[in-house]
């Protein structure tokens, strides 16, 4: 495993549209696990390829809770429910944050690192965390839906 070099701010790579994962090989099984390294070494909860420079449909997700690691493949929400607002950060950003909108549930399916469908419904951290690196790989930022800036102490 390798940790990688995440890509900040202006980096055009964050505003393209990630190309889908058409066959899971053990390129993309080691660029996951380097990802998870990566996301835990930055101290962030999730991280989505394009923050590293790649533009693959591939997220690593960990809030701490009995899911544990999520490596998703080509993830997708398919049910969003309920309206909440929290405050935001994103480890491209650093030294950013702002309160955000996000569906307070959704449902997302995926490929798990196996090749398996994978189908889970997430609440609180998990639903934000899922919404925000799904967005990344359509090239959204979570800048672009904070409609409150907060100072970060330094």
């Amino acid at each position: 495993m390798a940790i990688r070099q995440i890509r900040i701010q202006s980096d055009p790579v964050l505003r393209k549209k990630a190309r889908e994962v058409r066959e899971i090989t053990p390129t993309i099984t080691k660029l996951l696990d380097d990802m998870a390294e990566t996301m835990y070494d930055a101290q962030g909860v999730g991280l989505a390829a394009p923050q590293i420079g790649i533009s693959k449909r591939l997220v690593v997700i960990d809030v701490q809770d009995e899911k544990g690691l999520l490596k998703l493949i080509n993830p997708k929400i398919t049910v969003r429910s309920g309206r909440e607002t929290a405050i935001e950060g994103c480890l491209s950003f650093p030294g950013i944050a702002g309160e955000v909108e996000r569906a307070a549930e959704v449902t997302v399916e995926a490929l798990d690192e196996t090749g398996n469908k994978i189908s889970f419904v997430a609440e609180g951290l998990l639903a934000r965390a899922c919404q925000h690196e799904i967005d990344h790989l359509d090239g959204v930022l979570f800048v672009d839906r904070v409609t409150r800036f907060i100072e970060q102490e330094e």
